[in-house]
């Protein structure tokens, strides 16, 4: 089942339990993932997969900021969102596995120091994206060819 036929089944089955808030998080990324097609012509799981990715990360950013401003309820608002909009994501990789994959990456383009690391990236980013952050992949890379 791709993302968007798993999208709208979700959402018809928010719409039987009355679960407006799920609904709206729902239908947001449903409409999100409808301009993602008009714009790039047509959507695959890969593409639809970045745009939910992007829109997690929009709800934890605002999430940081309405927590520094002190505006709680807000936050937790954003942070239930941005679960909901995750479990459609893969699950995401853990340290050990995304260590590895970035010793693959490292070997693989015969990385020796920082000048290699849009290469390195380059090859991971494929393998990586929605299974982990992509700024801590890269600080991770980072540390591993300034050694």
């Amino acid at each position: 089942m791709t993302v968007q036929e798993q999208l709208a089944a979700d959402i018809k089955a928010a719409m039987r339990e009355r679960d407006k808030h799920r609904l709206g998080v729902l239908r947001m990324a449903q409409s999100e993932l409808k301009q993602q097609r008009i714009d790039s012509g047509e959507l695959d799981d890969a593409t639809a997969l970045a745009a939910i990715e992007k829109m997690v990360k929009k709800r934890r950013d605002a999430e940081t900021q309405y927590r520094d401003a002190g505006r709680d309820e807000l936050a937790d608002t954003e942070a239930a969102e941005a679960d909901i909009l995750k479990s459609y994501l893969p699950a995401q990789l853990d340290a050990s596995e995304l260590d590895a994959e970035i010793d693959r990456a490292i070997g693989e383009c015969d990385a020796k120091s920082m000048r290699d690391m849009g290469s390195v990236m380059a090859f991971l980013k494929p393998r990586v994206q929605g299974r982990a952050d992509m700024s801590n992949v890269s600080s991770r890379v980072k540390a591993r060819l300034a050694d």
